[in-house]
């Protein structure tokens, strides 16, 4: 279920956060021409062909002493590690350079496919710039042009071409759930804790590209689960455990694999800026999501502890109102019972269908208890909706004119929908489609 892992890595200022935009189809990135500019890995999703894959853009590798430059080594050598293909760029303009003879001595350490490509090359007089590029060893250098867009195509074939078979997945009906949230959290003690209290362990599945074990039980009332490996349990190095952001990228794996994910926070450390960034991926791929509030026996708590943090919660992750909130303690097993019967209620939620009479009565009664407005002399007019997918579920709702449906009122139709149907745990997407 996972998607490949791409890297683009190199010296600073040879153009990879441009390349990273081109390719993503967007600028998620800050292009600036400063080296080091770009300090954090940005993660996006990308496509090529029939082929989806993740794409990490890193901070430039350089051995010097430039500020922060000892974290972007480290975290491009995270990039590095958790890659399936790396995409090593270097500059046409500045030529080959002791910095890039460095990086490339770092990726053969790596035994990861390389892909050379030559950044800058904007005319036809920079081609014959790239031979001395050979003389790194990876094989030929692929001519690329960030400022124009030119030679992608063939860089990606290339790409694309190096990523790992992955095994088609059997059909089961075990439900794949994972914990997902920044370092020291508590997602290995919650993993340990579940698995004690179920103790019916069937057992351990090896990943398919990756050697993460997912491990499948049975709960107490005879459901199936598989708990899929959040890729830091398991690896090795401080680095990996004591800094937070690193936490994001084996999320990510995670949440690909994953029916349910369980975004955890830690009760006694409270909502951090990292535990927010790391929840909007699950969003965003559009998975069941859980928040489950570990450490909660460490607090001293009254009547109103509970509620108040609910509250902060709920202000602080708006975008995950439907989700429902679990406080529990792996060290104490408050509450951990609880969790098999949610995972199990929000991923049949999540793949739930609606008939379509059913949701257009719904619909009907939305519009007659909120009709829609005139914008510049021109009604909404809304006919009917339907289901068209699931996980999470998706509906079509057929207008007039698209442009015509405010937010606020497909917000209001998305909650006119939750209140008649239980889609707790999960997000609903709605469509917009002119009638024909």
């Amino acid at each position: 279920m996972g998607f490949p892992v791409v890297a683009v890595v190199g010296r600073p200022n040879v153009g990879k956060s441009t390349i990273f935009n081109r390719i993503a189809g967007d600028r998620i990135s800050i292009v600036e021409d400063t080296p080091g500019v770009t300090r954090d890995r940005i993660y996006t999703r990308a496509e090529w062909l029939t082929h989806e894959f993740r794409l990490i853009d890193t901070g430039g590798i350089d051995m010097g002493d430039e500020p922060f430059m000892s974290q972007i080594v480290q975290q491009a050598e995270i990039a590095i590690d958790e890659a399936d293909v790396i995409v090593f760029m270097v500059s046409a303009r500045e030529g080959l350079t002791e910095a890039d003879e460095r990086v490339a001595k770092i990726l053969y350490r790596s035994k990861k496919p390389v892909v050379l490509a030559v950044n800058k090359v904007d005319n036809i007089e920079l081609r014959s710039e790239i031979y001395e590029f050979y003389a790194l060893g990876f094989g030929d250098p692929y001519p690329i042009s960030g400022a124009h867009g030119t030679g992608l195509g063939d860089l990606l074939d290339q790409v694309v071409a190096n990523f790992p078979e992955i095994e088609a997945q059997e059909e089961d009906d075990a439900v794949r759930f994972s914990f997902i949230g920044r370092p020291n959290v508590g997602k290995s003690s919650l993993v340990n804790a579940i698995l004690g209290e179920e103790r019916v362990i069937v057992s351990d599945i090896s990943g398919t590209t990756r050697d993460a074990i997912d491990t499948r039980f049975t709960s107490a009332y005879g459901d199936e689960f598989v708990m899929v490996d959040t890729a830091g349990i398991r690896k090795r190095g401080k680095v990996y455990e004591s800094t937070e952001k690193y936490s994001v990228m084996r999320a990510m794996r995670a949440i690909d694999d994953s029916n349910v994910v369980l975004v955890v926070l830690n009760a006694e450390e409270g909502i951090r800026e990292q535990d927010k960034h790391v929840a909007g991926y699950a969003h965003e791929a559009g998975r069941a999501v859980i928040i489950v509030v570990n450490k909660w026996d460490t607090l001293e708590k009254d009547n109103h502890t509970m509620a108040d943090f609910e509250n902060q919660i709920r202000q602080e992750f708006q975008y995950l109102s439907y989700a429902p909130i679990v406080f529990v303690s792996a060290m104490t097993k408050q509450r951990l019972n609880k969790l098999p019967a949610l995972i199990k209620q929000v991923n049949d939620n999540h793949q739930k269908r609606i008939q379509s009479a059913t949701l257009n009565e719904v619909i009907m009664d939305a519009l007659a208890l909120n009709p829609t407005s005139t914008v510049n002399g021109k009604r909404l007019r809304v006919y009917y909706a339907t289901q068209v997918a699931i996980q999470p579920p998706t509906f079509v709702v057929f207008v007039n004119d698209p442009e015509l449906m405010h937010f606020s009122y497909e917000r209001f139709l998305e909650n006119q929908i939750r209140k008649s149907f239980d889609f707790t745990g999960t997000p609903i997407h709605l469509i917009k489609r002119a009638r024909k």
